[in-house]
């Protein structure tokens, strides 16, 4: 990300320009129920919405975004909740993952291809990946375009050396509007899930 991407998702969060969702990720929520508390990273995490679920779970929690104002509205919220969360403004096409480290590690909404493979390294023996991203359609669909879509079966392929748990790809309706979205979601094992 440039310094531009920085000081645009700061000014959408700070004029309400952008309205992130209120309640967590229905396959964080699911996820919760398979998976034992531990080590987590939640990338992107915008203002936090996923990270404090996961706090308020018992995941010791990690949470990056490139937006100072969006970690601002996060660190409030957790205050609020009585949230325990390792918030931290960094740029993660420059963030380094350490190996080994994760037992679960989110990336919600927010594509970074380069960062894949270092997320894999990141994670525990036996840890777990959680991905919602948009998918490619010719459908008419609410969200971003480009790049910042995922094409049918490239999780598949990208992570294939992993377990794979929930897989989906989905056109439904939205959940901040009118129209439909098109989705895919991912949960995935590195090595046994327990069962």
């Amino acid at each position: 990300m440039s310094k531009d991407d920085e000081t645009r998702w700061d000014d959408r969060y700070a004029s309400g320009d952008y309205q992130p969702r209120a309640e967590s990720s229905p396959i964080v929520d699911r996820a919760i129920s398979h998976i034992e508390p531990g080590r987590a990273l939640v990338l992107a995490c915008g203002t936090g919405r996923n990270a404090l679920r996961l706090a308020e779970a018992g995941f010791e929690v990690e949470a990056v975004d490139v937006s100072g104002v969006a970690i601002d509205i996060a660190r409030k919220k957790a205050e609020g909740r009585k949230a325990d969360v390792a918030w931290r403004v960094a740029d993660l096409d420059e963030f380094e993952l350490p190996p080994e480290t994760y037992h679960l590690i989110t990336m919600i909404r927010y594509v970074n291809r380069a960062m894949w493979p270092q997320i894999v390294v990141a994670l525990r023996p036996n840890g777990w990946l959680l991905m919602e991203q948009h998918l490619e359609t010719h459908l008419d669909v609410i969200g971003p375009s480009g790049d910042f879509r995922l094409a049918p079966g490239e999780l598949l392929d990208a992570f294939s050396d992993l377990r794979f748990i929930e897989y989906s790809e989905l056109v439904e309706p939205s959940d901040r509007s009118d129209g439909l979205v098109a989705t895919v979601r991912m949960l995935a094992c590195k090595g046994n899930p327990g069962w």
